[in-house]
């Protein structure tokens, strides 16, 4: 990435710090951005910053729960107090849960639900009100190609990410005029640590290899450079947008 897409110091808040979250925080922070990462498991976030140090940035870690709209306020006035209002946000927070519909549990569809959709709502929520007072803000949110293709024991997911898609538009649709951008990434098949044990089932990596026309599944990094795209002033025109970072997937 060129200087192009340097962040100088602008301060991200990036929820999730699993495989596309950490990564994302280390490319912002490798442009210049001052970041807070936000994650419930501490072991993410010491890999995130021992990544970005190496990488020459730096990643200011929080550890918070974001299950609640309370959590999420919290988590967001003590990343202003860290670096600054948040000019930039990814939420990169989700889960996945592999059944078909008729053995869902209640349980099982409100959690992803809460994690997936209604956090991304509560966080985007606060930090939108802070960027429309500033006028001035990117926001991010990691979507899925599970938002738009129908995969079978993906429910509760793909309902999270075809409403994540939706919401977002608004959001970008409400907050247009005050110079704030609202855009996702959606990755199809990526190697991480929430894919791996899938991954590393039978033929699973096979078989969804073969689904892509690029013939290979996706890395982090490369979802990371199309964040970090949308963060910059690059993007500054790109608004209510879900990109597709997918090696063609939803093609076929």
């Amino acid at each position: 990435m060129g200087d192009g897409l340097a962040l100088g110091g602008r301060p991200p808040l990036v929820g999730g710090g699993g495989g596309l979250g950490g990564a994302s925080a280390v490319s912002l922070a490798a442009q210049g951005a001052a970041v807070v990462l936000v994650d419930v498991d501490e072991s993410n976030l010491e890999a995130a910053a021992r990544s970005a140090k190496e990488a020459g940035g730096d990643v200011i870690t929080l550890l918070a729960d974001v299950r609640s709209p309370a959590r999420c306020r919290a988590a967001v006035e003590e990343a202003s107090r860290l670096v600054g209002t948040p000019e930039i946000f990814l939420h990169a927070v989700g889960r996945n849960i592999r059944k078909p519909v008729l053995e869902l549990a209640d349980d099982d569809w409100a959690a992803v639900l809460e994690l997936n959709l209604s956090s991304a709502f509560w966080l985007g929520r606060e930090v939108g009100r802070r960027m429309v007072q500033r006028q001035y803000g990117r926001m991010v949110f990691v979507s899925s190609v599970s938002g738009l293709l129908a995969h079978a024991d993906h429910a509760p997911y793909a309902a999270t990410k075809g409403g994540l898609n939706q919401l977002l538009r608004v959001m970008a649709r409400e907050w247009a005029a005050f110079n704030v951008t609202v855009n996702a990434v959606a990755p199809g098949y990526v190697e991480t640590d929430l894919t791996k044990a899938y991954l590393d089932k039978g033929d699973n990596r096979a078989s969804l290899e073969g689904l892509v026309p690029a013939g290979r599944l996706g890395v982090p990094g490369e979802v990371a450079d199309a964040v970090t795209f949308l963060a910059s002033d690059r993007a500054a025109f790109i608004t209510g947008q879900v990109l597709y970072v997918d090696g063609g997937r939803v093609l076929v």
